[in-house]
């Protein structure tokens, strides 16, 4: 008998199966990652595009990083059973200045609904206290930043800009969260 063999077999199959379902999904055509009814998924990918955070790329905008580590972009998504959320972030930079970003990304924003302004934190308390309604809440951006929101609770879709130099950064964000 091999002392903690039953710690060894116990623990592998947890680690080894997980692994395998992840390796087929990164290896599966993206037809088959696409959410289905009653099904389950998970997305984990360090590519977006303007496509998926539902919004327009700023006009001569690039891709940003905070490091050579760092990543431009995200998307990370888990659902199954009619609950599950998906979150896309797309980080760029501009040599425009900060307040031409923030009217483009407002106009951008406004066709999903109301736009809300949470550069000095919270909005209306009535709507703070509507469950179903988007609000800042306890959100607001970094000192000298700019926070804009828009959509709903379910679906978020938001924009924080930063000086940066003489220019711009940027995040991109699309937050989708379902409970049953």
């Amino acid at each position: 008998m091999i002392p903690g063999h039953r710690f060894v077999y116990g623990w592998l199959p947890a680690v080894i199966v997980p692994a395998v379902f992840l390796a087929v999904l990164a290896r599966a055509p993206r037809r088959v990652l696409a959410q289905e009814e009653g099904g389950a998924g998970l997305v984990v990918s360090g590519q977006a595009t303007g496509k998926d955070v539902g919004l327009p790329i700023y006009p001569g905008a690039r891709p940003h990083r905070d490091s050579n580590n760092d990543s431009d972009a995200a998307r990370l998504a888990l659902w199954g059973g009619g609950s599950g959320f998906k979150l896309t972030v797309l980080k760029m930079e501009s040599k425009d200045a900060p307040a031409q970003v923030a009217d483009f990304y407002q106009k951008a924003l406004a066709k999903y609904g109301k736009v809300l302004d949470c550069t000095h934190g919270g909005t209306d308390a009535d709507e703070k206290n509507d469950a179903r309604v988007l609000s800042c809440g306890n959100d607001k951006p970094d000192k000298d930043g700019r926070l804009f929101k828009s959509g709903t609770k379910e679906k978020q879709h938001i924009v924080a800009i930063e000086p940066y130099g003489t220019g711009t950064t940027f995040a991109l964000i699309y937050l989708w969260a379902k409970g049953d």
